[in-house]
């Protein structure tokens, strides 16, 4: 079967700093796979690659069986991404937000509309989808997003943190939609995340980056057997990326942590 996505020896360097490090594995179709890792691992970078935002160094990636550097088109019409930063448009309803994003698909009129109210039923949103998404909770905003990017039905979906900034009962809601969605459409999900209880509760398999290089590669389950009895998913984060914080990096930069703030401000 062929891998939902699949990358080999993919690189990508910014002058004398290499971000992606000769990466090479592959997600399998209806898959929800996390990838893990500390700020600066080269997660982000990862995924503008393989939306085609950011063309490689090096290396090659295919992505619901098209290839990045030559079949750019064929991959953003076969995925649905939902970044850290909001992409709601708080002026404007949820109805609306969902048109405006079926007509950057090319969804037709009548097909649209069905759509627009399957997404909201899906998503439970249908008795709030002609208020205005500023009125939203975080949880609300962020299910609408995932409705947005999965309007096209696209095979794979990337998830940038996807619950940053939202309190545990929202977190738990926008785990169950995601559950949901992968059971009844097969959508492969590749996620991002810092907590480690969302990854060991959503992925089939997870992949650690560290310094730009893929350091383990498993479920959750098998890594912590690894790594010695009881241990937990945030013990395989610390064994395969260093237990020792430098000062000078632990966090994120100033812009990472900014970033976040003013995401986890704008959704709470």
């Amino acid at each position: 079967m062929r891998a939902a996505i699949e990358t080999r020896d993919l690189r990508r360097e910014f002058g004398s700093v290499t971000a992606v490090d000769a990466l090479s594995l592959e997600v399998r179709p209806g898959e929800v796979f996390g990838l893990l890792g500390p700020n600066g691992a080269g997660k982000t970078t990862t995924i503008k690659m393989l939306i085609t935002l950011l063309p490689p160094t090096s290396g090659s990636a295919t992505v619901a069986g098209h290839d990045i550097a030559h079949e750019a088109r064929a991959v953003r019409r076969s995925i649905g991404y939902v970044p850290q930063l909001l992409s709601s448009d708080g002026a404007l309803s949820a109805r609306e937000n969902l048109d405006i994003s079926g007509h950057l698909y090319h969804i037709p009129a009548p097909e649209r509309r069905e759509r627009i109210e399957e997404a909201l039923r899906f998503m439970g949103l249908t008795d709030v989808g002609d208020n205005l998404v500023r009125t939203y909770s975080g949880g609300m905003v962020r299910r609408l997003e995932i409705a947005q990017a999965m309007l096209h039905a696209p095979p794979v979906l990337f998830l940038d943190e996807p619950t940053v900034g939202l309190d545990p009962t929202a977190r738990r809601a926008v785990w169950e939609h995601v559950r949901k969605l992968r059971e009844r459409e097969g959508t492969t999900i590749l996620l991002t995340t810092h907590y480690m209880d969302e990854a060991a509760e959503l992925c089939e398999r997870v992949g650690i980056m560290h310094l730009g290089k893929l350091v383990a590669l498993g479920t959750p389950e098998s890594l912590a057997a690894e790594v010695g009895p009881g241990a937990s998913l945030d013990d395989v984060f610390t064994h395969f990326t260093g237990s020792e914080l430098d000062d000078t990096t632990a966090g994120g930069t100033y812009r990472d942590v900014a970033r976040t703030r003013r995401t986890a401000r704008r959704l709470g």
